[in-house]
């Protein structure tokens, strides 16, 4: 059994080539489940005060990434850091809050109760009514957890997250069963939490979230990194853009589907939506065609379809 603290195993090993500063650092990092790779060779730094989303699709591998951050699986090869230490020694020390999906909240408990025990447990505690008024959970303080609903669940996973004065939050999938008007403000509380210098890392499939929220976006993809930058940075990387348009008359979309860098074609009515690797090239040949498109519109993808973009390219990749 490994006690809190030690530092015997891969996962808890302190890395020499850790960045100075860093409040996570992956080196080489790799986890299978037979013959899975779940996280593949992942290297990977987080820094004081970032807003970081780790996006993916099902099996990209970001739940075993928190995992592994969090000390809760060891890495087969490679080693973890939290602050130059490892991920329990950090948990321990209360530099880590977490909201994740996996595990129930103990039944039979008022939400105060709770809350309070998760504040006494913390090292560095902050009051119960400050935790509560930060999570919006005075109003249901004396609520047993068993009559909660889903997103006032969520709302009291986040203040057990944050019951102390932690320097990185790790939250999976936060706002699932929140509510439009909670969801704006819990991330208004989690806006603030990273304006006092802390980390804040938070997995999600609302991709509007992260292109709203995150100064930094991640894209996993079969264990490994494929995408890091800022939402804007993402979506100029996908390389594509959407051309939109209205054509009078009867539609030729053969010769439409012959433009050049053309990826897309959807023809509705009269309407045309294209998207293109190179939009000035499609829009130029457009014209060429002798046609006269009206309402031209040309746009950058959103992060969505970006993300959709870039995991799809690199699919065909692999199978070439």
């Amino acid at each position: 059994m490994t006690t809190a603290g030690t530092t015997t195993d891969a996962s808890s090993a302190t890395t020499a080539h850790a960045p100075a500063g860093a409040v996570v650092a992956f080196e080489r990092v790799t986890k299978t489940y037979g013959a899975v790779k779940a996280v593949d060779a992942l290297d990977l730094d987080l820094h004081p005060g970032e807003t970081v989303a780790l996006l993916g699709p099902n099996g990209a591998g970001k739940s075993t990434t928190l995992d592994l951050l969090l000390g809760l699986k060891r890495p087969d090869s490679g080693t973890v850091t939290l602050f130059g230490t490892s991920p329990r020694e950090a948990i321990v020390a209360g530099r880590v809050g977490a909201m994740l999906q996996s595990g129930g909240l103990m039944e039979g408990v008022t939400v105060a109760e709770l809350v309070r025990l998760a504040c006494d447990l913390h090292p560095r505690r902050y009051p119960v009514d400050e935790v509560l008024l930060r999570a919006g959970l005075t109003g249901i303080a004396d609520r047993k957890v068993d009559d909660l609903s889903g997103g006032q669940a969520q709302r009291v996973r986040f203040a057990l997250a944050t019951a102390g004065d932690s320097d990185l939050i790790v939250l999976d999938e936060p706002t699932t069963g929140m509510d439009v008007t909670t969801r704006r403000a819990f991330w208004a509380t989690l806006r603030e939490q990273a304006e006092q210098g802390r980390t804040v890392l938070f997995a999600t499939h609302y991709l509007e979230e992260a292109d709203a929220v995150a100064d930094r976006v991640l894209v996993l993809h079969r264990g490994r990194l494929l995408a890091d930058g800022t939402a804007a940075e993402i979506k100029a990387k996908a390389g594509v853009r959407r051309i939109s348009f209205a054509l009078d008359g009867d539609i030729d979309e053969a010769a439409l589907r012959a433009l050049p860098f053309l990826t897309t074609l959807d023809v509705h009515g009269q309407t045309v939506r294209i998207r293109s690797s190179d939009a000035d090239a499609t829009v130029h040949a457009l014209y060429g065609l002798g046609l006269y498109p009206r309402n031209l519109e040309v746009a950058g993808l959103g992060l969505e379809q970006a993300f959709v973009a870039l995991t799809e390219a690199e699919e065909e990749a692999r199978q070439w």
